[in-house]
């Protein structure tokens, strides 16, 4: 975030939370399953690292392998979110993620992730975070961030409008997802700052959320 005057305070009446690389640092075990898929299909690896993050599996496969039948990205993607639950191997918390999710304990948020059921359970209990009570996931969508159905869907299941809701994404396609859904998005981590969100955070260390008697939730930012 750029050096200002006076630190944003954003306004909210809900916050939905992407859960890897926002809530969550799950990067290892992306990089080393990733990897993988990459070396077995003869693609750089690198080249695979800047499409995957945010997206579901198939949605990724279909970027990097356009050529190829639905039902075999689908395949494919079981496959591996079972290795991904498996391995929780250096999946910790991002900064100020437990204190984050504490301050909002009993305030409108959710969890909107490309994860699946299983995925997104076993990556907030290795982290030793605690999951939201709602939640919409990878079997909740028809379409994968970009698309802003997870979003606007996770912000119907609070009854909150969308324009009254904030994001907080470390991805490009989840910005871009906040942005379709006409959220404000605030950006966490070095991947976000590329994508130029609304506002940007080192980490969640960085915000202090306030509730006030009127329903509106303040966000201070810096």
């Amino acid at each position: 975030m750029p050096a200002t005057a006076t630190p944003p305070v954003l306004t909210a009446r809900a916050l939905l939370l992407d859960m890897d690389g926002t809530l969550v640092n799950s990067d290892a075990v992306v990089e080393r399953i990733w990897r993988r898929w990459a070396e077995r299909h003869g693609l750089d690896g690198d080249e695979v690292m800047k499409v995957v993050h945010g997206r579901q599996g198939h949605a990724s496969m279909a970027v990097l392998l356009p050529g190829r039948p639905v039902e075999q990205n689908l395949a494919d993607n079981a496959r591996m979110l079972a290795e991904e639950t498996a391995d929780t191997d250096g999946v910790v918390e991002i900064p100020g993620a437990r204190a984050f999710l504490a301050a909002l304990a009993g305030l409108p948020h959710a969890l909107v992730t490309s994860a699946d059921v299983a995925l997104s359970t076993a990556r907030m209990n290795a982290a030793g975070l605690p999951l939201p009570a709602v939640r919409v996931t990878a079997e909740s969508v028809g379409a994968s961030k970009p698309d802003p159905e997870g979003f606007l869907k996770g912000a119907a299941e609070l009854g909150v409008d969308p324009a009254d809701c904030v994001v907080f994404e470390d991805s490009g396609a989840g910005i871009a997802a906040g942005r379709s859904a006409g959220m404000t998005v605030v950006g966490v981590g070095p991947r976000a700052v590329l994508h130029d969100p609304d506002v940007a955070v080192r980490d969640l260390t960085q915000v202090r959320v306030e509730a006030g008697a009127d329903g509106v939730l303040r966000l201070h930012i810096g």
